[in-house]
């Protein structure tokens, strides 16, 4: 059952941190849901590995006496029984309201090889025979789970098999020994195939299928100076016709844990069917980095002249500033001015069907650098934007970029009287959009990571815009190795 160690878990997706049980009520994130689609993929796959585990199972010799006629009384031994081939058409993996998942195998197929002895007296035959195991029927239910530390659980609570039929080819004329097999080794092979079977499958769940699930980590780094937490905020859930893993969905500072002060909205996810997997990401992800980048001040920057470039006609000097504020030259005469932004609080991403979009409020000062190397500040500035966003959704990640609006400027404070705030505008707007949304945009490049397991791969990517939330579809390749 390692493809389900694969393909079911793989699906089961996070990301993630070491934390205690959520407040009750907390909303998730990040929701991922697998569709019946995907788990008709898990199942397709779970047989691939069915498969190699059931070629694995040994089974018993059988010896014992006899008493068949003509031949009176002896001793027979069928030994070196081996799976050689096995059949499987077809599985269903069905969600199990409030436990989990139930996979069903059935009109299956097993071809055993063996030895046969036949020992009387003095006499002694010996040969081989391929029996035929048909109609084998095989179901697991899987119990999935929560530890406190947010990994995902998977055990198995129940298995049953059952075989209809079991056929001997003999060549030659030894009815006598299709006779010794029916009276003496068919019910025990049947019974002992059976419960290996089940046996097989519920060591690989716990030695295969639960070891995948904790391969997904609890929290996942963006960059040096933040993470994001994935872990599970419930159990998985089974509903009718899916499975939804509900993820903390968190971005945090590494190095610094601050609560959020706010909470994740409700998300009503669409009924959509036609991939195996989609990903509900709220708002509250995206805004619970902008929180942590804000508070670390990573969302602040400074302008001094050396940063302008060389071909432009206004430079941040005294002495270039005359046409803004006249008495700035007169006070502060050939001297080097330097300009710090600040976020006036942490920028929100707005959510609504189709945009996506933020209201960045900031604050700029000026300072002249004074030839003591002390900065002294002359004038405030307010600085509003609105900025749309794009979002790219590819294999692994998301990617961001933004398309920056026109900045509009207003005097907050002057200590050098009149000051011409249009002219600064159109110097801010440059610079802005020449460095600072490159910058940005160059981070945003990077991504975050989606909640996959190893060797999951996305294809035929879908992305759709909500209130509250991104909503991404895809269809899943489990990658063998």
């Amino acid at each position: 059952m390692r493809a389900l160690a694969g393909a079911l878990p793989s699906l089961l997706l996070r990301l993630l941190l070491t934390s205690s049980p959520e407040p009750l009520g907390a909303n998730p994130g990040l929701v991922a849901r697998i569709t019946d689609k995907g788990l008709e993929y898990v199942a397709r796959e779970g047989l691939v590995t069915l498969r190699e585990e059931l070629l694995r199972i040994r089974l018993p010799d059988f010896t014992g006496d006899f008493k068949i006629k003509p031949f009176g009384r002896g001793h027979y031994e069928f030994h070196s029984l081996q799976i050689h081939s096995c059949e499987l058409p077809g599985s269903t993996l069905t969600p199990l309201p409030g436990q989990g998942l139930s996979f069903t195998i059935s009109d299956s197929f097993i071809r055993v090889q063996s030895e046969w002895r036949v020992r009387k007296s003095f006499v002694k035959l010996h040969g081989s025979l391929d029996v035929e195991v048909k109609g084998i029927t095989i179901s697991v239910n899987l119990l999935l789970g929560r530890e406190l530390s947010g990994r995902p659980t998977v055990s198995a609570t129940s298995c049953s098999s059952h075989i209809q039929d079991v056929e001997v080819d003999v060549s030659g004329d030894l009815g006598w020994l299709l006779n010794l097999f029916d009276n003496q080794i068919e019910s025990k092979l049947r019974k002992a195939l059976e419960n290996k079977i089940c046996e097989r499958i519920q060591k690989s769940v716990a030695s295969d299928l639960q070891p995948y699930l904790q391969t997904l980590p609890v929290t996942t780094e963006i960059d040096s100076f933040a993470g994001i937490d994935y872990s599970l905020t419930e159990a998985p859930r089974a509903t009718a016709q899916m499975l939804d893993v509900m993820f903390k969905g968190e971005i945090f500072n590494r190095d610094r844990y601050s609560p959020v002060t706010f909470l994740a909205p409700v998300m009503s996810l669409p009924e959509e069917h036609n991939r195996m997997v989609y990903f509900a990401i709220s708002d509250y992800v995206f805004n619970t980095a902008s929180r942590v980048y804000h508070e670390a001040g990573h969302l602040n920057f400074s302008i001094t002249d050396d940063m302008v470039p060389s071909g432009s006609t206004i430079r941040l000097t005294t002495k270039s500033f005359r046409p803004f504020a006249p008495r700035l030259a007169r006070l502060y005469p050939n001297m080097n001015l330097e300009l710090q932004g600040t976020m006036a609080s942490a920028p929100f991403l707005n959510l609504s069907p189709g945009n996506l979009s933020l209201t960045p409020q900031m604050e700029i000062e000026g300072f002249v650098l004074l030839p003591s190397s002390v900065r002294e500040p002359v004038f405030r500035l307010g600085v509003a934007t609105n900025v749309s966003a794009t979002l790219t959704f590819n294999t692994s990640k998301i990617t961001g970029a933004l398309k920056p609006g026109k900045v509009q400027v207003e005097l907050k404070e002057s200590k050098v009287g009149v000051f011409n705030v249009e002219l600064l505008e159109a110097l801010l707007n440059y610079h802005i959009l020449n460095t600072l949304y490159p910058q940005v945009n160059e981070k945003l490049a990077e991504g975050f990571p989606l909640p996959l397991l190893k060797h999951i791969q996305l294809y035929d990517p879908v992305l759709e815009i909500h209130k509250d939330f991104l909503f991404l579809g895809a269809n899943v390749q489990y990658m063998r190795v």
